[in-house]
């Protein structure tokens, strides 16, 4: 598919409601409201087109950029290409969701992510915070760096309640993934999550909470056979 026929594709699936749904989360115009379940019919005609990925990104058109994210091999872009993705979300789901997903496939993630989260423009960090919080949840726990893990929570503990909104939001996930998928950084999470206690985000017209830090790592790991390491963050 060319980027003409994917992006005709995408009007043609879209609905005001889901539309209005998306904008009440913080999606901006151009948008045109897609199910990701229709998007996911769309990702099988382009799959593994790369440039198509990079292209639709560079829409700044919301469904088109959440597509990107599920098509775009992250794997095969230059830390300088991710860094764009970063600088350049329609929203801040974007940043949080799709480029996270594509920057934990490159080969450097986790510095990369380490320099983003430093960045002030709230997207940037949203996108570190989700990509070192995806690693997480995906790299097996001995090719995780357990001390920086343990010193990225205590620095949450210091800084989160400071933060900007959708910032906090990803911080918090960071210590609900350390809690759940690292062994070695389980207690240190808990401990964490009793002393920021309850994270305040203004989650705009939506039903949206934030998730309790230790009620959820409690609930993950109390699963049959426990919390498992995950194949991909993509969904």
């Amino acid at each position: 598919m060319t980027l003409a026929e994917t992006m005709a594709a995408i009007a043609a699936a879209g609905t005001a409601q889901t539309k209005k749904t998306l904008m009440n989360h913080g999606a901006r115009e151009p948008i045109t409201g897609v199910k990701v379940s229709d998007l996911k019919v769309i990702l099988k005609q382009i799959r593994k087109d790369q440039a198509l990925a990079l292209a639709l990104y560079d829409t700044g058109h919301y469904d088109a950029q959440y597509l990107a994210g599920l098509a775009a091999n992250g794997a095969l872009m230059t830390a300088a290409a991710l860094r764009k993705w970063a600088e350049t979300p329609n929203a801040l789901a974007i940043s949080e969701y799709s480029v996270a997903w594509v920057a934990a496939e490159h080969p450097d993630a986790w510095h990369i992510a380490l320099e983003w989260i430093d960045d002030p423009s709230p997207a940037v960090a949203v996108s570190g915070w989700a990509t070192l919080a995806g690693l997480l949840s995906l790299l097996p726990d001995e090719r995780i760096d357990v001390p920086k893990v343990l010193q990225l929570l205590k620095r949450i503990e210091k800084e989160i309640h400071g933060m900007h909104d959708r910032v906090r939001y990803v911080m918090n996930g960071f210590v609900i993934s350390a809690g759940t998928y690292v062994d070695a950084a389980h207690d240190a999470a808990v401990a964490a999550a009793r002393k920021i206690g309850v994270v305040k985000v203004d989650m705009g017209d939506t039903a949206c909470k934030v998730p309790a830090a230790e009620a959820y790592i409690a609930a993950s790991r109390g699963r049959p056979g426990g919390a498992k390491k995950k194949k991909t963050l993509k969904c």
